[in-house]
Parts: structure tokens; C-alpha cells; sequence
């Protein structure tokens, strides 16, 4: 899973940037609201950390912005900004959880992985699909009853795919939520990865369209 933090109190962004890596989320983090619309509006992500005092452009004109282009991006609201109106103003600009600063990380963890179940349209938090169990709490797979073990790009990987199945995903797209603007990746990584996912599952569950990218078909 790509996040996207939006957050210029440098402290603080890099408390949160390390947490959420250790969580196994591939983090981008940007520090002013005008940087942070056009990365939106250009890269896929699937989910944002908004602050709302930010220099160049204020978190709500991004948010407003974002959501006149019609994008449905799922924001997270983190700001220190607590009065009721506060709230109902991210709300109605299309916030899709708003939470207070000071914060606990356990909470915030919490409210993103509620917030990426609802994307993906799953009430549960588990992820069942051909005789895999993925649980996104625990990061712990199985398959046909049987623990799996996976590298953390394999997991992301796995997730990405299955969040939900049947949509096509392109190269390029699945490096961006893998690696992000952080990380060096060598130009055959990804297919070594769902080569090994193949291996460790089924030869069958992840298919290359040709000329587009991959997808895990949806169970009929």
C-alpha cells in the first residue's frame, strides 16, 4: 500500500514516516499542499495524510481541489485544528476521517487500515480469495490452511492485487506503490516478485495481460 503524507512539521512527518514503514507501507511524504495536489493528481496512491496548516496551499484547498477533479482518493485529516466547525469543514470538503494532533500512532494505524477497507469495499478485515487468507492487521498469510511466508515486497504486492481482484494493474503503477519516490529498484524486480508469488501460490493467480500490466482474476 502507497500512502502519501502531507506534513511540515519535520518532527513529526518523520515519526510518522518511520512508523508507517515499519507497518510495511511504502511512504511518500511531501511537506506543502501545492507539491502534494499535483503528486495526487498525477501518481497513484491509495491513501492520503493531510495536514491542514500547510505553506504554499492550506490542507482543505487541497482537498477541495482533489476533489473536484473527481478523484475519490481516500484523506485521512491530521491536524491540530479541533473546534467543531473545523471538523465539518474537512468533513464537507470531502475528508473521509478526520483525527486530532496530539494523537496516538496505535489510532492512527487503526483508522488507516479501516479507511483502506472501505476503498477496497470490505466490511472485514481479513482478505480471502482462491484458498488465500490475507490478514492486513498482522501482515500473516496463508494458503489453502497453511502459513505462507513472503518478504514484505511480496506481501504489498500480494495485497495490491487482491485489494480487490479483478482489476488490471500496470507496470508502472505497481512500482509506484511498491517503491515509491524513496527507493532504487532494479528493471526486472517486479517480475521476480510475482515469480515467486506464482511459486508460492499458484501458477494461475496472478496473469500477465500483455501489453498492460497484471491482474488476479475475481472468483466467479
Amino acid at each position: 500500500m502507497r500512502l502519501l503524507l502531507i506534513e511540515d512539521d519535520v518532527a513529526l512527518g518523520e515519526g510518522i514516516h518511520q512508523a508507517l514503514g515499519r507497518e510495511g507501507y511504502t511512504v511518500d511524504w511531501l511537506k506543502d499542499g501545492s507539491s502534494a495536489l499535483h503528486a495526487m493528481l498525477s501518481e497513484t496512491f491509495d491513501l492520503a495524510v493531510l495536514d491542514l496548516g500547510l505553506p504554499r496551499m492550506d490542507g482543505l484547498e487541497v482537498l477541495r481541489r482533489l476533489r473536484d477533479s473527481g478523484s475519490n482518493l481516500p484523506v485521512l485529516i491530521l491536524t491540530a485544528r479541533d473546534a467543531t466547525e473545523d471538523r465539518i469543514a474537512g468533513l464537507d470538503a470531502g475528508a473521509d476521517d478526520y483525527l486530532i494532533k496530539p494523537f496516538d500512532l496505535a489510532e492512527l494505524k487503526a483508522r488507516l487500515r479501516a479507511l483502506l477497507r472501505r476503498s477496497a469495499g470490505r466490511a472485514q478485515m481479513l482478505i480471502e480469495h482462491a484458498g488465500i487468507c490475507l490478514n492486513p492487521g498482522t501482515q500473516q498469510v496463508s494458503y489453502q490452511g497453511l502459513p505462507v511466508a513472503l518478504t514484505p515486497k511480496e506481501y504489498q504486492l500480494l495485497h495490491e492485487l487482491l485489494s480487490p481482484p479483478g482489476r488490471v494493474m500496470t507496470r508502472d503503477q505497481l512500482m509506484q506503490l511498491l517503491y515509491g519516490w524513496s527507493e532504487e529498484a532494479e528493471s526486472n524486480t517486479l517480475e521476480v516478485h510475482i515469480h515467486h508469488l506464482r511459486k508460492k501460490f499458484s501458477t494461475d493467480l496472478i496473469r500477465t495481460v500483455r501489453g498492460v500490466g497484471y491482474l488476479v482474476e475475481e472468483r466467479r
